[in-house]
């Protein structure tokens, strides 16, 4: 599903007309970008929790010159944790 799939799921769902939609998801997608920036973690219930984990520093290979070794640095990612009941949902 693409945005534009989800944003006419949306209107359908709730009822909204595809430019609410499209203003809901935006809304969304802003505030947990901006959330997620800040260190902070957002937890919906029975969806899921998305985080901040910090990956650490670590040695790897360059897969065009397997003999060559490069240093991936340290960096932030996005973690996101399923919860209870979409985990049952899609079993």
């Amino acid at each position: 599903m693409n945005k534009a799939q989800l944003i006419d799921a949306i209107a359908k769902k709730a009822n909204l007309t595809k430019a609410d939609a499209k203003k809901a998801l935006d809304a969304l997608v802003d505030t947990t970008t901006d959330t997620l920036k800040k260190g902070d973690k957002i937890a919906l219930v029975g969806f899921g929790t998305f985080g901040v984990t910090k990956r650490a520093a670590r040695k790897g290979r360059n897969p065009q010159k397997p003999n060559e070794v490069i240093n991936i640095p340290a960096k932030n990612v996005v973690k996101f944790s399923v919860g209870s009941e979409l985990k049952n949902a899609v079993k």
